[in-house]
C-alpha cells in the first residue's frame, strides 16, 4: 500500500504544470519609445489610452525612471491630441455631410410636394375630360333620337 500511495503522488509531481515554465529570456530592457510602439489602440475601444503602469505590464522586473515616464506621458498626451483632433475632423465632415443630406431632403420633400399638386391636377383634368365625352355623348343620343323618331314619325304620317 505504501509503495502504491509513493508512486501516485511521484506521477502526480511529475506531471504537473510546475515543471513546464519556461526559462526567463535576458532580453534588454525597452525604451519608452519602444513601449510606445508595442502598444496600439484596439479597434473597438478608440477612446481608450493605455497607462504607464499598462505599457510595462509585459516586462517583468523593470522600474522606469522619471525620465521614461515623462517621454510615456508626453507620448500618450500626443496621442490623446491627435485622437481629438481626427475625432474634430470626423465630426465636421460628419456635420457638413448632414447639411447636405437635409438640404437634399428638403429639396426632394419639395419636388414630391410639387409632383403630387400635378397628379391632382392631372386626375382632376382627366375627370373633367371624362365628364365632357359623357355629356357629348349623351347630347348625340338624344340628337340621333330625335331624329330617327321625327323621320319614323313622318312615314308614318304620310302613309296615312
Amino acid at each position: 500500500m505504501r509503495i502504491v500511495v509513493f508512486s501516485v503522488f511521484s506521477l502526480l509531481y511529475l506531471g504537473s504544470s510546475a515543471w513546464a515554465v519556461e526559462p526567463q529570456s535576458t532580453t534588454p530592457p525597452a525604451t519608452g519609445q519602444q513601449l510606445a510602439t508595442v502598444h496600439t489602440i484596439p479597434a473597438n475601444k478608440p477612446g481608450v489610452i493605455p497607462s504607464a503602469s499598462q505599457n510595462t505590464a509585459h516586462i517583468p522586473d523593470q522600474k522606469l525612471t522619471a525620465e521614461q515616464l515623462a517621454k510615456n506621458k508626453i507620448l500618450q498626451e500626443a496621442k490623446v491630441k491627435a485622437l481629438v483632433k481626427d475625432q474634430e475632423s470626423r465630426l465636421q465632415q460628419l456635420e457638413k455631410a448632414n447639411l447636405e443630406a437635409l438640404s437634399q431632403n428638403q429639396e426632394l420633400q419639395l419636388k414630391n410636394d410639387n409632383l403630387g399638386v400635378q397628379v391632382q391636377v392631372l386626375q382632376s383634368e382627366r375627370s373633367a375630360q371624362m365628364f365632357l365625352y359623357g355629356a357629348v355623348t349623351i347630347a348625340i343620343g338624344v340628337l340621333l333620337g330625335f331624329l330617327i323618331a321625327s323621320y319614323v314619325y313622318g312615314k308614318r304620317r304620310r302613309q296615312w
